[in-house]
């Protein structure tokens, strides 16, 4: 709890000078958008930030890194700390106001913001404003950009996905799947694709045991597709499941969807 009050007080830093610079050299016209990095892909993650700014670039968007923002709440909340949770929305509200349109590449954190902070911040017309127009990344390049993945996205070996939990208020396994079968005919679908990896935020913490024989459980199904790359488009549930890999030697690697497409354009090298 200490920790998400010192967040919001100081704002995010890892990544924030390189996007910063990067998104506003040469680029007018287009779609304003704020790019909503969240704490785990800022601190864990700067890659992903860096590929979600080339690529939404690359369709035209003036994308701005405001390096202000903070946490969106979402542990706060999901802790029941919901006052404190509150504070640290309101600042999302002041943070992402200029833009007319949020984009990032975490779908618990567009969860958090588009189905929990109207009801939080029910008070402030302006949190259902931020929610209707906050998108996590792969919807916003299918809805708002119209972007075809099978024109851009190239996935050269075998794949698989994990389809995490907070993703199901804004879209199913199949639209995910659907998404990736873009990438070729490498894809290779977990058995149960609706499967937890067990990492829930504070659940991870106080079920230790638990949410490890959940990872367990995740990594059976990854490795039983034959896939060694694993399209995970959430932070946290890419710290739990490549973490649980690690410790158990297996050699599954880990990309976001924003990292795939970016090396397909050839806005990155592959890594």
């Amino acid at each position: 709890m200490y920790v998400l009050v010192a967040i919001g007080a100081g704002g995010l830093c890892t990544s924030a000078a390189r996007l910063d610079g990067a998104s506003r050299r040469g680029y007018r016209g287009g779609v304003k958008v704020g790019l909503f990095i969240t704490c785990l892909t800022d601190t864990f993650a700067p890659r992903v930030g860096e590929a979600v700014v080339r690529v939404l670039r690359h369709f035209g968007c003036r994308v701005e890194f405001p390096a202000g923002q903070t946490c969106c709440g979402q542990p706060a909340y999901n802790s029941g700390f919901h006052a404190e949770a509150a504070a640290v929305g309101r600042r999302m509200l002041d943070v992402f106001e200029p833009y007319e349109q949020v984009v990032t590449p975490s779908a618990s954190c567009a969860a958090m913001v588009k189905l929990h902070l109207p009801h939080l911040l029910h008070d402030d017309p302006r949190a259902a404003a931020l929610a209707r127009k906050t998108h996590e990344f792969m919807l916003f390049l299918r809805d708002v950009l119209r972007v075809d993945l099978r024109e851009h996205l190239r996935i050269d070996e075998p794949f698989s996905y994990h389809y995490p939990c907070h993703a199901r208020g804004l879209f199913s396994a199949a639209e995910l799947e659907a998404a990736l079968s873009a990438g070729g005919a490498g894809l290779r679908p977990p058995e149960r694709a609706d499967l937890c990896c067990g990492f829930g935020g504070m659940f991870g913490v106080e079920f230790a045991q638990v949410s490890e024989a959940m990872a367990r459980d995740k990594l059976e199904q990854l490795m039983g597709s034959g896939a060694n790359l694993v399209i995970c488009n959430e932070g946290g549930c890419g710290m739990q499941i490549s973490g649980a890999a690690h410790r158990r030697g297996l050699a599954l690697r880990f990309k976001h969807l924003a990292e795939c497409l970016a090396e397909s354009l050839g806005l990155m090298e592959p890594a």
